[in-house]
């Protein structure tokens, strides 16, 4: 599974069988904690979500496709058309990784930084995506910045 397909049937409930509801939710969804992207379209169809607009730098880009991939029902995100500047040379290094049965902030810290204690950076880098550290699941998909 790469950074834009989803598992479609985990995620955060936002909408039942109505796409354009669907979309508009979404929309909602990732403008309540927008994370630096203006002009923002969504639109959904057959499970996968497209989304248009101007991210301030790639993590809000990145922040933006996760947010509208980990909600139930998609797929599958598009983000041709969200422009962002290049990556800067921190975020070049970033790494995208599922949740698995069992994972907590903590042993994801340690697996990738070798200490667990640093799951405060992997919170901070992923704000807009998890909500709370304790509420996390399997299958969904979360950004780990560099140590």
């Amino acid at each position: 599974m790469g950074l834009f397909d989803f598992a479609a049937d985990l995620g955060n409930k936002l909408f039942g069988d109505d796409e354009q509801e669907g979309a508009d939710k979404i929309k909602e969804h990732i403008e309540e904690d927008n994370p630096g992207v203006e002009g923002l379209e969504v639109s959904l169809e057959d499970g996968v979500a497209t989304l248009k607009g101007s991210a301030k730098d790639q993590a809000a880009a990145e922040k933006a496709i996760l947010m509208a991939g980990n909600v139930l029902g998609v797929q599958e995100v598009k983000a041709d058309e969200l422009e962002a500047p290049p990556a800067a040379e921190a975020e070049q290094n970033v790494t995208f990784y599922e949740i698995q049965k069992g994972d907590t902030l903590w042993v994801i810290a340690k697996e990738h930084y070798g200490d667990g204690n640093k799951y405060n950076q992997i919170f901070d880098a992923n704000r807009e995506v998890i909500k709370n550290p304790d509420l996390i699941f399997p299958g969904q998909k979360i950004r780990i910045p560099p140590a």
